[in-house]
């Protein structure tokens, strides 16, 4: 089953609303949505480019995932999310073949996304989103 496209890309970034005013005016996107993400810790804001989504994810947790990546590495990309029409049978394929994966089965992302981190590739954090959002 092959990816249907680039779901998503994340960016981490300190400042939301800078980086949000920075986005429009450089891209000509439509003006972010501003999400609340309370599993994250972050608030992020998303914004479509054709059928994929821009993210910015300012973490307000230093513990949480993407508040020890933006520790770590400062600002800039974050991760890339790969559209399948069903993640839960990509999930299972990858099991069956051995492939270790971060999730095991799928979590709610921002709003109504279904996620599943698959790990890291050549320093690329990957995840996997349902292709129906």
């Amino acid at each position: 089953m092959p990816p249907t496209r680039i779901h998503h890309i994340n960016f981490v970034v300190r400042d939301l609303e800078e980086a949000m005013t920075r986005f429009e005016q450089a891209l000509g996107v439509a003006p972010f949505e501003v999400i609340e993400h309370r599993p994250r810790g972050a608030q992020v804001a998303r914004t479509r480019i054709g059928e994929s989504w821009i993210v910015l994810v300012s973490p307000y947790d230093p513990e949480s995932v993407p508040g020890r990546h933006l520790a770590r590495h400062g600002e800039g990309f974050f991760l890339l999310s790969i559209g399948y029409d069903d993640i839960v049978k990509q999930l299972e394929r990858l099991e069956a073949s051995g492939v270790q994966v971060t999730d095991h089965k799928p979590r709610d992302g921002v709003l109504d996304w279904r996620v599943a981190d698959f790990g890291e590739i050549h320093g690329v954090n990957l995840q996997f989103a349902d292709d129906d959002n």
